[in-house]
């Protein structure tokens, strides 16, 4: 019996030492940022606790407007912030943000917490309030609040966005440019020529006037005469009437021009071929008269079958090869720099937007 009372004892001795030791660790400090504010202005109360690394905390939690004490109200609180100390310590520190509409000097009660279900309290605090001086011998220099008034716009806050915008537009331009460049496999910068075009019966005509200067007509050499006026005549044929009358007989040639030429010119230009074929091939020999008539005759159904009014300029573009197209098919790089382009301008819309939306509101 004796034994079982001793052994109680020190147990609940043991039981108050470790308590005493417990509540020896725990340390709970209180300050305020500033002692004096004026009505309406916010102060921040900061509470350290000092505990034992493992040990349960519990702060106090205020709703928003809810008083601390009669003319303090709370109205925020952050959470609570946790740093390590030696000796297997914690230091949690929380903030509690406070004003007052009344002019006071309060007293702010001691800041209770719990650790491990044990409530430990701060010291005091107090805090005075202040109203702002008024002048009421002077009441003629109160004015009533201005109404809110429009910004004046000031084209230095708005020419950056400007300059922004255009390069935008040109950045999307060339984007556009630059697709449909590639996806028609056509060079980037297209050289187009304007070229002077000669007309079938023009060409024909300078040929004719070549010939009648080298005087063929009168030369002995008949066969180069008739070569160089049924060449002409032919490649005349060619281009007008869109056959191929340099590979065709004269006989195919009359049968082709049967379908649209009258008969009489018809008639005439087959005569002027035959005796080319018999001088050519015949060593047949004409007179100097002969000659002169087969010239008429040519000069005659070209200017009866020629084309007014065409086109005297002709546009030529440039066309690429195989190998040109399969290497345009491969720039890689050009295309990883549209889209980069894209890129930017979908970035500069963004900001020149969001940029435009904080000037405007």
């Amino acid at each position: 019996m004796i034994r079982d009372h001793f052994l109680r004892l020190f147990l609940a001795g043991l039981l108050m030492l470790t308590v005493q030791a417990s509540s020896a660790q725990v340390n709970v400090e209180s300050r305020i940022d500033s002692m004096e504010i004026l009505i309406g202005e916010q102060v921040q109360m900061t509470v350290d606790v000092t505990m034992k690394r493992g040990q349960k905390l519990a702060f106090p939690t205020f709703k928003p407007s809810q008083q601390i004490t009669e003319g303090v109200e709370v109205l925020d609180e952050t959470q609570a912030d946790t740093s390590v100390l030696d000796n297997d310590m914690l230091k949690v520190s929380k903030r509690y943000t406070l004003t007052s509409f009344d002019e006071k000097l309060y007293y702010l009660p001691p800041f209770k917490v719990k650790v491990d279900g044990r409530e430990y309290a701060s010291r005091n605090l107090a805090l005075k309030v202040l109203t702002v001086p008024v002048d009421t011998l002077h009441p003629n220099q109160f004015f009533p609040a201005k109404d809110v008034q429009n910004n004046p716009f000031q084209w230095s806050e708005w020419s950056p966005l400007f300059w922004l915008s255009v390069l935008m537009l040109l950045l999307c331009l060339a984007v556009v440019y630059l697709r449909i460049r590639l996806r028609d496999n056509k060079p980037i910068i297209a050289s187009v020529r304007i070229v002077k075009r000669v007309l079938p019966h023009q060409r024909a005509m300078q040929q004719i006037e070549k010939i009648k200067a080298e005087q063929l007509q009168t030369s002995e050499n008949q066969k180069e005469y008739y070569t160089q006026l049924t060449d002409t005549l032919r490649k005349y044929i060619e281009e007008r009437f869109g056959f191929n009358a340099m590979e065709m007989t004269s006989t195919e040639i009359i049968g082709r021009l049967q379908e649209t030429g009258d008969q009489k010119m018809i008639d005439e230009l087959r005569e002027l071929f035959t005796t080319a074929d018999l001088v050519k091939f015949a060593k047949y020999s004409t007179l100097i008269n002969e000659n002169d008539v087969n010239l008429v005759n040519a000069i005659e159904f070209i200017n009866t079958t020629k084309q007014e009014n065409q086109p005297t300029e002709e546009r030529i573009e440039p066309t690429l090869t195989e190998a040109a197209k399969r290497s345009m098919r491969s720039r890689t790089v050009l295309k990883w720099v549209l889209v980069a382009m894209a890129v930017l301008v979908v970035s500069l819309l963004a900001y020149v937007v969001y940029q435009s939306y904080l000037l405007l509101f």
